[in-house]
């Protein structure tokens, strides 16, 4: 495997929340548009679609740039099996927090990190699990207007005020929820050849 003074890291994502936690790698990396369909399909239970759609994005930016690193991610709030996804708008949101309100969400986080040119492919599934507190009405109306997390998968921001609507979170690599494991990612990096604690 190349070095990182030769190999481009690049992130297939216009996640601003996860090109923040790339940052603090203080790795140099691009950041490319997957251009993704992110449709479930029939049946599929939420940890293959996350898994299929990182692995997805990972592909379809890797063939645009076949000599970088490419690193797919994909987020599905998992609600007894039921896939929850981005709700896009307050109606949405207050259905999704209604139903995982004294639930456990198992927010299932895939990433994908490969190279075309070297042949190089990880892929990993990280779950989090979340549960939640029994929130009123007037407490998730008072969220939803106040953080307005309309882009994130079951309407929560766990760095922000969404925290005050969790019991208790169970997981093994903290920045999962936010939507990119760094720790995980971290390791994988350095097998790719793009040691984050090495020589710049």
């Amino acid at each position: 495997m190349q070095s990182s003074a030769t190999r481009t890291l690049v992130l297939a994502s216009t996640s601003r929340y996860r090109r923040e936690l790339l940052e603090r790698l203080h790795l140099p990396f691009a950041v490319h548009a997957p251009g993704v369909d992110e449709t479930p399909r029939a049946g599929e239970p939420p940890a293959a679609l996350a898994s299929r759609l990182a692995l997805a994005k990972a592909r379809a930016v890797a063939d645009a740039v076949p000599h970088a690193v490419v690193i797919g991610c994909d987020q599905v709030a998992d609600l007894h099996g039921q896939a929850l996804g981005k709700p896009g708008n307050y109606d949405n949101a207050l259905r999704q927090l209604r139903a995982m309100r004294g639930q456990t969400v198992v927010f299932q986080t895939a990433m994908a990190v490969l190279c075309r040119e070297s042949g190089f492919c990880e892929e990993v599934l990280v779950p989090v699990r979340v549960a939640y507190r029994a929130a009123s009405d007037a407490e998730i109306d008072f969220y939803l207007r106040s953080e307005e997390p309309y882009d994130c998968a079951g309407s929560v921001k766990s760095e922000g005020m969404g925290i005050a609507l969790m019991h208790s979170i169970a997981n093994d690599d903290p920045t999962a929820l936010i939507g990119l494991p760094l720790i995980r990612l971290s390791a994988i990096l350095g097998r790719a050849g793009i040691p984050v604690l090495g020589p710049l």
